[in-house]
């Protein structure tokens, strides 16, 4: 196993001095204990500290004199300043903020330099008098020792080596139960014995509670918050589907305003229900030619606003699925001027922090709550996600309960192992593997290219008309294939991938494919998916028609809120009647049930939403396509295609929503 290096930069102008420095902490770095493998290196000059930062992904702390001169060009001898050490660690911060800074200062100027960098983002200070290059070493290996910490990860780790007894839950009892059963042993062999041993109850103390974290659950939370630039973290191994739902029942009392993205997951809808809350929705922007849905237009965000002062919440999706994130500030900005809470559903943009190509995060925008799917693009077990809190009015007792109403009693213990994990891994080597993840998106693209018959699809592609001056940005570690000259249906040409070359990618529309890289990608998966998309390409199939669906209708009129309509009883319609004719009965009723087209998983009535004729005729056409498309929500009474709507009865005795 490789073991971790730890590189730390030191800044002094004066060569001597820094050679002499060097070369004491690197001596204590081979005479003490270095389990982190502390090296040191020197540069004498801001800007050359700032590549090397750029550069060395290994890089885990800097160390900056306070201040740096430079030689002028007269023979003279005088120097003048090249920069201060504010204005660096400023940059250094604002570039790569899990690094530690150190300043090395004056004794006689301490009070003047502390007071002005200690509001900045530093984490200790040497004289440079005192050259106890021993006791330096000790700090800062103390230091990143603390960073490299998993507070949970390490006390369910010294658990299971504990090899306890367990007379408590669960019932596979550290997996005795299946291990040498002849019927089930094979269960045991291939996930493995700790996944068993790691298993646990809550009877186990040490092990903290996820429902109310005194010990090292909550110390793993906040060291989550400090990396991710939250002021609170909160653990959840329900998804960020759940994280939603909890921020809406925190914030939202059953009537209250909820600006929200139509396209925004379907958890968030859900969250709608159960909230009681008032949805106020805004069509997204849609990009008819690939068939891929964008942020919701700046104008229409802002007039929304506008309209809507007494709203509580907005929630936003930054990044899509298909990598295009909002310009988020100046929305952030326009809410709060209404004292409407922002929430951002991150779920495909948990990594954003760890690179500078990637930033503003949404928390750094000034969204008040940001939810991540850490699954997805970091290093931890699906389901497993993080709430990440900055809202000043922030309450907490109130959170809790909804919290607790959505965590089970019984947390997977592994999940939770991996979130502590996973942010290990994101401040400790998340620049490093996240260069290496961009890197690998470009060449990908270029190769994709370089094919003839596949083509990448950039910014400028994607974007939809209303949204191209909207300062809208992409990951790029979402790529985006058009396939449509490749002769193949995207479901052939998915088939194609998965049976000949063992390849499964994201997601699809008509007549693209979406590749997901993240800092688990490999050259030699890149290497292996354009061999494969080369090979097809080679070919030389004629185009062939690719049959798009048809444009999702435009929201309507919400006649009664989605909880109100959802929780009452309803009676089963038909889309369509024996003979295969439309029902025209149906226009004018109003929906009990979300009901979504997967892909693109868009809802086209949602509850409490009334019914019309070009919603139906749509629906009919789904079911009548060539193409598979699934319809959530839809209920069959024996073959027939049918919606749950409201009865008479029921309207009456429901309080319409005010325009």
């Amino acid at each position: 196993m490789k073991k971790p290096v730890s590189r730390v930069l030191v800044i002094n102008d004066e060569n001597l001095v820094l050679k002499e420095i060097i070369k004491g902490l690197n001596a204590a770095a081979r005479t003490l204990e270095n389990p982190y493998g502390l090296t040191f290196v020197g540069v004498t000059t801001a800007l050359e500290a700032l590549r090397q930062i750029e550069e060395d992904g290994d890089i885990q702390a800097v160390v900056v004199d306070d201040r740096l001169y430079t030689l002028k060009a007269e023979s003279n001898g005088q120097r003048s300043l090249q920069m201060s050490a504010l204005e660096l660690v400023q940059r250094i911060t604002r570039f790569r903020p899990e690094l530690d800074v150190y300043i090395l200062i004056s004794q006689e100027q301490e009070d003047e330099v502390v007071d002005a960098l200690f509001s900045e983002a530093v984490d200790g200070y040497f004289y440079r008098e005192e050259r106890d290059y021993n006791g330096w070493y000790r700090i800062l290996s103390a230091q990143i020792q603390e960073k490299a910490r998993t507070p949970f990860y390490d006390q369910l780790k010294s658990y299971v080596l504990m090899a306890k007894d367990a007379w408590h839950t669960p019932g596979h009892s550290s997996g005795d139960s299946l291990r040498g059963s002849p019927w089930v042993n094979d269960f045991y062999e291939f996930m493995g014995e700790h996944i068993f041993d790691a298993d646990l109850s809550v009877s186990v103390p040490m092990l903290d509670s996820l429902m109310e974290p005194t010990g090292v659950i909550r110390d793993a939370q906040e060291m989550a918050a400090k990396a991710f630039g939250a002021r609170r973290t909160f653990f959840a191994t329900n998804g960020t589907s759940t994280a939603n739902k909890v921020i809406f029942q925190t914030l939202l009392a059953p009537g209250e305003k909820l600006l929200l993205d139509r396209n925004c997951h379907k958890s968030v809808h859900h969250g709608v229900v159960l909230s009681g809350a008032h949805p106020i929705y805004m069509d997204s922007s849609v990009n008819k030619k690939y068939g891929v849905y964008g942020p919701v237009p700046k104008k229409t965000i802002l007039k929304a606003i506008e309209e809507h002062p007494d709203a509580q919440a907005m929630i936003l999706t930054s990044c899509t699925y298909d990598g295009l994130r909002y310009d988020l500030a100046p929305i952030v900005e326009a809410a709060h001027a209404h004292n409407i809470k922002v929430i951002i559903d991150e779920a495909w943009y948990g990594h954003a922090r760890f690179h500078p190509s990637l930033r503003p995060t949404a928390l750094e925008a000034g969204a008040d709550y940001a939810t991540q799917s850490t699954h997805k693009v970091l290093s931890a077990f699906s389901q497993a996600s993080m709430i990440h809190v900055n809202d000043p009015d922030f309450n907490e007792h109130l959170f809790r309960e909804n919290f607790n109403m959505h965590t089970s009693t019984s947390p997977q213990y592994a999940m939770i192992a991996s979130l502590d994990v996973a942010r290990k891994q994101a401040v400790m080597e998340g620049y490093k593997l996240l260069k290496r993840t961009l890197e690998l998106a470009a060449e990908l693209r270029e190769q994709i290219n370089s094919t003839g018959v596949f083509r990448v699809l950039e910014l400028d592609d994607l974007l939809p008309e209303e949204v191209k001056n909207d300062n809208v940005r992409l990951d790029p570690t979402k790529v985006t294939v058009d396939i449509s000259r490749c002769g193949l249906t995207v479901e052939e040409l998915q088939r194609e991938l998965f049976d000949r070359y063992n390849i499964q990618v994201e997601k699809s529309t008509f007549n693209t494919l979406t590749l997901l890289l993240t800092i688990g990608t490999t050259r030699s998966k890149c290497s292996r998916l354009y061999d494969a998309l080369m090979r097809i390409a080679r070919e030389g199939r004629s185009p062939q028609r690719l049959y798009q669906t048809p444009d999702i209708p435009r929201f309507t009129q919400l006649k009664y809120l989605p909880r109100d309509a959802f929780y009452c009883g309803g009676e089963i319609a038909p889309l369509l009647d024996e003979k295969d004719r439309v029902n025209g009965g149906l226009a004018g009723r109003v929906s009990c049930d979300q009901i979504v087209p997967y892909p693109p998983g868009i809802p086209v009535l949602v509850p409490g939403q009334v019914i019309t004729q070009d919603i139906v005729q749509y629906l009919v056409g789904l079911l009548r396509s060539p193409k598979r498309v699934e319809l959530h929500g839809i209920v069959y009474d024996g073959y027939l295609p049918c919606v749950r709507v409201l009865t008479g009865s029921e309207e009456k005795g429901l309080r319409r929503i005010r325009r």
